[in-house]
């Protein structure tokens, strides 16, 4: 059965600062902010969440179902999905608006300010769940991942009212919504993902408690930055996994996004929670030692080698038993 991964499709400009960005903050000035950094490059790059997840997917070769709006320039970012196992058959192309695009800036210590401009995505919302389902047989997952937010609660609703399991990543949306909106996107989700500040953003505007939260989704991952994922469920203790060593650290958008394809994989092939947040870390690595979030491989040897001086030789054939040429 397959995953469906809805959520943004965008272009990402991303620049990198040669200093930290705090030290052009002035104290007391923090509500008059008015900053501006000359910065070392620009790069362009495919991105989006949703098209981030779904890519990474592919590569570990459960061809995706790619749910979200795009404009007319999305062809040659089409083909290149579908070339590496993303179905974008269900994607709606907008006759009026360009693709989203994301604009980041990366300081030396991997800080970072970014703006995203909705463009298409706005259109998001007219997007049902029943037919994409209809075409290509009920989900094994529905990601409902960062988008407009009107189709981020209507994709969640249509996931409770037709029984679809889902998992809610609502990134970084949970900056603008409120308690309300949060509840209605994580309440009842199968798998619910965050990195640190997100989660304690959630609990802040939710006004729930971790157990709380536990209560109402069945695996709550949680991205640590260099100190790994922390991984929680009701009722059982929570598991701690490395960051997989990085040899090359480039940029590191799209880390995120690459964790979650591991671990969804790992849980469609019927991993445990561990063996998959293990799989999500080392995929995650391949990710963030290049610039782009779309830009890395997974080539099975080397990849099986590495899984396997982390996390060991009996965890590398469990993931090799899955894992495509």
């Amino acid at each position: 059965m397959p995953v469906v991964v809805t959520g943004s499709i965008a272009t990402d400009h991303l620049m990198t600062f040669p200093g930290r960005f705090t030290e052009q903050f002035v104290e007391g000035q923090l509500e008059n902010v008015s900053l501006s950094f000359l910065v070392d490059d620009l790069v362009q790059h495919r991105g989006g969440a949703g098209a981030n997840t779904a890519f990474g997917l592919g590569l570990l070769g459960l061809a995706p179902v790619l749910v979200g709006a795009v404009g007319s320039d999305f062809a040659d970012y089409d083909a290149w999905l579908t070339r590496h196992g993303v179905d974008t058959a269900s994607v709606h192309w907008s006759q009026l608006k360009h693709t989203a695009r994301f604009v980041c800036t990366t300081d030396v210590v991997n800080n970072q300010i970014a703006s995203f401009y909705s463009g298409a995505m706005s259109e998001a919302s007219s997007i049902e769940l029943a037919p994409v389902t209809a075409r290509v047989g009920t989900p094994d997952l529905v990601v409902v991942g960062p988008n407009d937010p009107t189709a981020m609660v209507r994709h969640t609703q249509e996931c409770r009212q037709r029984g679809y399991p889902f998992a809610a990543d609502p990134s970084q949306q949970l900056a603008w919504a409120d308690g309300e909106m949060i509840r209605e996107l994580v309440d009842g989700a199968q798998l619910l993902f965050t990195n640190e500040y997100e989660a304690a953003l959630l609990l802040q505007k939710t006004g729930w408690t971790d157990q709380e939260v536990l209560a109402r989704v069945g695996t709550w991952v949680t991205t640590r930055a260099a100190e790994g994922v922390l991984v929680r469920q009701g009722g059982a203790e929570p598991i701690s996994v490395i960051a997989v060593p990085e040899t090359k650290p480039v940029e590191p958008t799209g880390g995120g996004d690459a964790l979650r394809a591991g671990f969804i994989a790992g849980q469609v092939w019927g991993l445990s929670p561990e063996r998959a947040t293990q799989l999500g870390s080392a995929v995650a690595t391949e990710a963030v030692e290049v610039v782009g979030t779309q830009e890395y491989s997974l080539v099975r040897e080397p990849f099986l080698e590495r899984f396997a001086a982390a996390f060991g030789a009996d965890a590398a054939d469990e993931v090799a038993a899955h894992l495509p040429a």
